[in-house]
């Protein structure tokens, strides 16, 4: 349905070009391609390798609209945001299943992975700046963003989300990266602004489990929030809500050296069946994969097995 919409748009552009401009063009398509669901194209398919394949074109063709049409905020979410979901699902998360002894393979897609989420970040940073003005200089101390967060409304509850998603991915990934790890502080402002203005978001609580249980104290992490949130997913998802299952087990019970609710939040995963959900079927096939990949590898994580 979006493809033939796209079509119809081009058709129609190019029977009355004398009446518009080549810009009126890039942003009547670029609005066809940024409304409600665009992603779901990719969200809701069966073969991850298909879509790993489609992606790094589509992000491409997103990159050139972007740049013929640099002010169109649908753009900088959609291409931003398409940055940083592939960066994690076909960069980051493959190379943490590498085994060990291609170490220099990892190492090599993870330092890709952390320049993929900082390009994705870095338009979504672009995208807060023209939408309101003074975010950047706000941006630069944690006091400074408390005062600027209530300029937000509902409707920057998606960049917030994906802005924090992207740097705190990136800063995951080289913890000794200072200049990140200074941004962590308004990241936690953007994020509880988010999530005051907007709870119900999809992902967020998800997000929030992985957020809370993964910083250490000093930087804002909190496993009783991570558990609160957690439970806030489950609740509103039935118990398959598979990133927040997953974000339990890696950064609650791998600590806590809970082996039995690992295996059990583990297996949860491996139960649900993609197709209940069509429009998160790829998540979850790909969730299923770490949910395997971490029960087949248990003993490096918990070495008493």
């Amino acid at each position: 349905m979006k493809k033939m919409r796209f079509f119809a748009l081009l058709m129609a552009t190019s029977l009355v070009a004398a009446g518009f401009t080549g810009c009126s063009i890039n942003t009547l398509v670029a609005n066809a391609l940024t409304g409600d669901g665009a992603s779901a194209v990719f969200t809701g398919d069966s073969d991850p390798e298909l879509v790993r394949g489609a992606l790094p074109f589509a992000i491409k063709m997103y990159e050139a609209l972007l740049y013929t049409t640099p002010r169109h905020q649908g753009l900088m979410l959609t291409t931003g945001s398409l940055f940083i979901m592939y960066a994690n699902a076909f960069v980051h998360s493959p190379a943490d299943m590498l085994p060990f002894y291609e170490w220099e393979a990892r190492e090599e897609a993870l330092a890709r992975a952390k320049q993929l989420y900082l390009r994705g970040h870095r338009i979504l940073l672009d995208a807060l700046e023209q939408r309101h003005r003074g975010f950047t200089a706000a941006a630069r101390n944690e006091n400074d963003m408390r005062t600027f967060a209530r300029r937000f409304r509902p409707r920057d509850v998606p960049l917030l989300y994906w802005t924090v998603a992207g740097g705190l991915a990136a800063f995951s990934l080289d913890v000794f990266d200072f200049e990140l790890a200074a941004n962590i502080p308004v990241w936690h402002v953007m994020i509880e602004r988010a999530f005051e203005l907007d709870p119900n978001f999809g992902g967020l609580d998800e997000f929030l489990v992985l957020y809370f249980a993964s910083l250490p104290d000093i930087l804002g992490g909190d496993r009783e929030r991570a558990r609160y949130h957690f439970g806030r997913a489950m609740e509103r998802s039935g118990w398959t809500a598979t990133g927040a299952l997953i974000a339990y087990a890696r950064s609650i019970s791998v600590p806590e050296q809970d082996f039995d609710t690992f295996e059990e939040r583990l297996e949860r995963v491996l139960a649900i069946n993609p197709d209940d959900n069509p429009s998160t079927r790829l998540v979850t096939i790909l969730d299923q994969r770490k949910a395997r990949w971490l029960l087949y590898n248990a003993e490096d994580f918990f070495p008493f097995l």
